[in-house]
């Protein structure tokens, strides 16, 4: 919502500069999340309202004109321009009042032809244009920063004062507003005048209308037109006013001001009108062409038009005014005559009954309408409009005959109308305005503070709600608990009736939210909670999910969090390239906000391909983990699924960041065994590398490497590369993913501290071992066999070669581990180690029957 500040001012006046009242609204509630100031740049010296006194031809272009202009100097200045709507004034002698933005030599303007978003500024020069000195400019409103309009000039209203500076003419500040659903009421000026008036101390409303008298007869007795309700639960009133002989054209030019500034363009006055009265009072409105309703309904048989508010039924159609031809559902309300449909309730018109330039009589239309049912319309037709978005949120019905009397008497200002009085009123459920009791202490319990009952009533009183002292005469009180209020017998209450314009306020906890707005969220204190606090309780699974972020953060993955929704073809294209059965059953979503959202994914996997296929487009290394949920719901306890928390590791592209020094071999892909290494990292950083193991395995999803990770005897994960088939699937590009999937849970038992131990002061003896073994031998088997053989005094073993072919055997490879003799308590000699190592080649022998080479 813009609020322009001087259109605000012809409802409420206010002491406090525009940064100042930002301030105040935002502190209560009415967020202003930008403020636009308009013309403060502009040089008061060389930027002027200027009054043209003589048009002429230019001698060498057709297509250019000479415009003298008189900005208060001693003599009139000429400048060329090419403005078409200057076009017609050439050469008369008795030119009405032109008042214009006129800019001299040095003025700082926005250069109109610039390709630049946004736009950059120059400085204006003098030059000669087709042999003719200019020495300034006439502008456009682009020229000058207001819009993009650059047709022809900006002509300014008749009582500009000519020679005054354009910022002190023109200047103005604009306050862009982000309001919540239950800020409704700030959806038109009259709605932030009356904030304004509350919260800035500011003057009282000046609301002045003259307004229409209502119709107290029956809608169907109206001479002009008849209306009927079939639902008053999505229609609670419909008002419609009759406005014959106008003329329709442009609006005059402040009424496009304000509208350009709040943010919508320009048609008709016509249509102008009722924008300006929805932004003014809140209150959509739309306009018929009477004569289009009246042919229709003598088409019909009928004397006069009949609007009907009802639902649409299936297979029916109506082309709106953007001219599309749109299927209705059962269940839309729609504005229909004997014909048809005309309209979709509160949201757009019909293109059958549209104001066009030879529209002589409007009927026009002030109505609420059920905020869920226009809202479901809207989203089913993908139609939102600045008037469902106020009905969605509610407009009250007390509005409707103030707003088409407001609307009414503009078009007999504007557009010559003459208004056929009285208006048509259907009014079957007249607007309910709720009594609330409210007691002081109920409010600082709240609050957390100490206001008088006077304070609180007279908080209330500054926002028009009727708050007065509980007499004997008054209803009984709620019963206990209604309400949520909790009242001593003998205490004093107020009796509180809200507004008409507050739709929102039916509770004593919305008042004493009201009651905190006008004193300020400042003045709320704070309490000590008087029992000790409560020691903190241990949660070893998010201690250890935090842990695994740490380590994986450290080694330079990223994390991602990506939605826990997926979609069942996804999961079957997962399980039909890797070769497994389909699917179980899901965790549907009744309301999905895609299609490829509607159900809980049963595979972290899933939820990891997606992010690839979407990522991969614009970078071509990913390092990344999630922590996430898995749903299986025959796993679970109906009617819950189980929640299985699953970690997934990714790593794809270049192994380095991009480097002038950069080798080839840093250049290489991610492969499985950069992802080893930060899962043995990660079971280093969770003090579990003594109780993890990684086996050789086969799974449909993986490609060649893939190995099964066990954690004190029991699988919990698998890690390897991905598959072709798969990758294929989800159309990644050719390149290698390493994947990884583990169970938080059993690493969660990890323990928080890792077991120190001692170091040695005498210095290590370290050798190379090499081992003949058979081709299917694991390397982890002879890892584990030299282990065992080293005993106490073998610091470390390590593989770091694998060989095969000449001079081995056929069917033979060659395994070397890098293996550290030490001992803690003296050095170790040439026997000793030597009896170690031959210990070591007997374990190795008995394991896996390899050889030790010793040429």
């Amino acid at each position: 919502m813009l609020v322009p500040l001087s259109w605000l001012r012809d409802y409420v006046a206010w002491e406090a500069s525009a940064a100042e009242l930002a301030e105040i609204l935002t502190l209560a509630g009415v967020e202003v999340e930008a403020r636009h100031a308009i013309g403060d740049w502009w040089d008061q010296d060389a930027v002027k309202v200027g009054q043209v006194v003589g048009v002429q031809a230019h001698p060498q272009a057709d297509r250019l004109v000479l415009v003298d202009v008189d900005d208060g100097a001693e003599v009139p200045e000429r400048v060329v321009t090419g403005a078409p709507n200057l076009f017609a004034f050439r050469g008369r002698t008795d030119l009405p009042p032109l008042k214009v933005a006129f800019a001299r030599v040095g003025a700082e303007l926005v250069d109109a032809y610039a390709d630049e978003r946004p736009r950059p500024r120059k400085k204006l020069k003098a030059s000669r244009i087709r042999g003719v000195k200019s020495s300034g400019m006439v502008c456009s409103e682009r020229e000058l920063g207001l819009s993009e309009e650059h047709e022809g000039i900006l002509l300014l209203p008749d009582d500009a004062p000519v020679g005054a500076p354009l910022n002190a003419y023109l200047r103005d500040d604009i306050l862009e507003l982000d309001l919540t659903p239950d800020m409704a009421r700030c959806l038109s000026l009259v709605g932030v005048a009356r904030e304004v008036s509350a919260l800035a101390q500011g003057r009282p409303l000046d609301l002045e209308l003259s307004a229409l008298p209502s119709c107290d007869a029956a809608a169907e007795e109206h001479p002009q037109v008849a209306l009927a309700i079939d639902d008053p639960d999505l229609c609670p009133r419909y008002v419609a006013a009759i406005v014959r002989d106008v003329q329709v054209g442009p609006s005059p030019a402040w009424m496009q001001q304000r509208l350009t500034r709040a943010g919508m363009r320009p048609v008709n006055n016509i249509v102008d009108i009722t924008n300006y009265v929805m932004l003014e009072w809140g209150q959509p409105l739309h306009a018929f062409d009477y004569e289009r309703l009246l042919q229709r309904s003598r088409a019909a048989g009928a004397d006069k038009p009949c609007i009907r508010m009802r639902t649409a039924r299936d297979g029916e159609t109506l082309t709106t005014l953007d001219g599309a031809t749109r299927a209705l559902r059962a269940g839309m309300l729609l504005i229909t005559d004997r014909q048809g449909p005309i309209a979709l309730a509160g949201v757009m018109g019909g293109a059958d009954t549209e104001v066009s330039a030879a529209t002589t009589t409007v009927l026009l239309e002030s109505a609420t309408f059920d905020g869920i049912n226009n809202r479901r319309t809207a989203q089913a037709l993908r139609l939102h409009s600045e008037a469902s978005h106020r009905f969605t949120r509610g407009v009250p019905a007390t509005l409707n005959p103030l707003a088409a009397s407001r609307a009414a008497r503009l078009m007999g200002e504007l557009a010559g109308g003459v208004v056929a009085e009285p208006l048509a009123d259907a009014y079957p459920r007249p607007q309910e305005r709720p009594i609330i009791w409210l007691t002081a202490s109920e409010v600082n319990r709240q609050l957390g503070m100490r206001l008088s009952l006077d304070a609180i009533q007279d908080a209330l009183r500054s926002l028009d709600i009727d708050a007065r002292p509980l007499t004997a005469a008054d209803a009984p009180a709620p019963a206990p608990g209604q309400f949520g209020l909790r009242r001593n017998a003998q205490e004093p209450t107020l009796v509180c009736a809200p507004p008409w314009h507050r739709l929102d306020l039916r509770l004593p906890a919305d008042l004493t939210e009201e009651v905190a707005r006008v004193v300020g969220y400042d003045q709320v204190g704070y309490t000590q909670i008087a029992d000790a606090s409560p020691l903190h309780a241990p949660h070893p699974a998010l201690d250890a999910e935090d842990r695994i972020r740490d380590a994986l953060s450290g080694l330079g993955l990223q994390e991602w969090i990506s939605y826990a929704y997926s979609s069942r073809d996804n999961h079957a294209k997962l399980a039909r390239h890797a070769g497994d059965a389909p699917p179980g059953p899901f965790v549907e979503l009744q309301n999905p906000s895609a299609p490829e959202r509607s159900v809980m994914r049963r595979d972290l996997l899933v939820s990891a391909l997606e992010n690839l296929a979407f990522n991969l487009r614009f970078a071509p290394r990913l390092a990344a983990y999630e922590i996430g949920l898995e749903y299986l719901p025959e796993a679970g306890t109906p009617p819950y699924p189980l929640e299985r928390r699953a970690l997934q590791l990714i790593l794809t592209g270049p192994r380095a960041l991009p480097h002038f020094e950069t080798s080839g071999d840093e250049a290489a892909a991610f492969d499985y065994f950069d992802l080893k290494g930060v899962l043995e990292t990660l079971f280093d950083r969770l003090n579990l590398a003594a109780d993890v193991r990684f086996e050789a395995a086969q799974d449909p999803r993986y490609g060649p490497y893939c190995a099964r990770i066990v954690l004190r005897g029991e699988p919990v994960g698998l890690a390897g590369e991905l598959h072709p088939r798969v990758r294929q699937a989800f159309q990644l590009p050719a390149v290698r993913i390493a994947i990884a999937r583990l169970d938080v849970e059993p690493l969660a038992a990890a323990p928080a501290a890792a077991q120190m131990t001692p170091l040695s002061p005498y210095p290590a003896v370290v050798e190379d071992l090499a081992f003949q073994v058979d081709m299917d031998v694991p390397a982890q088997r002879v890892a584990d066999a030299v282990r065992a053989g080293g005993g106490a005094q073998l610091a470390r073993a390590e593989l770091f070669d694998l060989y095969q072919g000449a001079p081995l055997p056929p069917g033979k490879k060659s395994l070397a581990f890098q293996v550290a003799y030490q001992s803690l308590t003296r050095n170790l000699g040439e026997k000793e180690t030597t009896r170690i190592r031959r210990k070591i080649a007997q374990a190795v022998a008995r394991a896996v029957g390899g050889e030790l080479r010793t040429g």
